[in-house]
């Protein structure tokens, strides 16, 4: 007589299948969700989730990118050519055109991070989005990891980290005033590994810029960063080719690369299997201006 084997669920199938169950609760829920992308490997995954969530059907919501106007050209070819791949509208909320117009003031140093977050805060008003998909992760940054699944926002896009909605087993809270919304983080429960080990079981290609290639650089406090239109030599300083890759994009005066010979998904999984450091801590500038850079940025309205 033969023994039935027992039926397991993987870690990734568990993480996969909360995070459908979320977009699904969200589609359920709201009436103006829209997903944040950037052309990242988060907002890639959750793009692919989606997806998932929703197949044979298109996806039923838009995606919006934040545009700083300092990107990656890799980045932006590769979000083009997938939102015309999957048939996506896609809403680009223009940090130069809000400079242009007077809405924002561009800081004295150039970048363009600190910006974002009324032009994100504009755009959620004009289409009136009222449930934003973000692709926060429980230890990408210490006030992630202080955030719900459903983050509420006021009227003024704030968060308040000491006035969350509990919640308890699978149940969501999603009510809101007009005005309101929700920051919706399906990837709440995934680490930087979890993202590199689904890309890998999903064959999920990304913008070649996340595997180790020869690039210009300068080092600057440890980091290095590309040298392109954004980030010029200072007095003193010279540039080199070197092999890198980047663990993370976004704004391209403020993201640097690390130095990497994975040139392969299996080899990047095997580098941040034994890396000690989190990607933004390695590669974001703009969350070495004090301890509570992200989190201060969040109670502005950030992503």
């Amino acid at each position: 007589m033969s023994q039935t084997k027992p039926y397991r669920v993987s870690h990734l199938d568990a993480l996969e299948a909360e995070a459908i169950f979320v977009m699904r609760e969200v589609m359920a829920e709201f009436e103006r969700p829209v997903l944040l992308f950037s052309g990242g490997k988060d907002s890639i995954v959750m793009l692919r989730l989606a997806e998932k969530a929703f197949a044979p059907a298109r996806i039923p919501f838009p995606v919006m990118h934040v545009d700083t106007g300092h990107n990656f050209p890799e980045v932006l070819d590769y979000r083009d050519t997938r939102v015309a791949t999957l048939g996506l509208n896609l809403v680009v909320a223009s940090v130069q055109e809000a400079i242009d117009t007077g809405l924002v003031r561009e800081l004295p140093d150039g970048t363009r991070n600190r910006i974002q977050t009324p032009v994100l805060l504009a755009a959620v008003e004009k289409y009136r989005f009222d449930a934003l998909f973000g692709g926060a992760r429980r230890d990408e940054e210490k006030a992630r990891a202080k955030e719900r699944m459903f983050s509420f926002r006021d009227e003024f896009g704030q968060w308040d980290p000491k006035n969350q909605r509990p919640e308890l087993w699978a149940l969501y809270n999603g009510r809101h005033h007009p005005g309101e919304s929700i920051r919706v983080f399906p990837l709440s429960n995934w680490t930087e590994l979890d993202i590199w080990h689904y890309i890998a079981k999903e064959q999920v290609p990304l913008p070649s810029i996340y595997y180790a290639h020869d690039r210009e650089v300068v080092e600057r406090n440890g980091m290095f960063y590309a040298v392109n239109e954004f980030i010029q030599l200072k007095d003193g300083e010279t540039s080199e080719v070197r092999r890198v890759r980047y663990r993370t994009v976004g704004d391209a005066s403020q993201t640097a690369a690390v130095l990497s010979e994975a040139d392969t998904v299996e080899k990047v999984i095997d580098e941040v299997a034994a890396t000690r450091i989190t990607e933004r801590g390695a590669t974001r500038g703009d969350d070495k201006v004090s301890e509570a850079a992200m989190e201060d940025r969040k109670r502005e309205g950030y992503f």
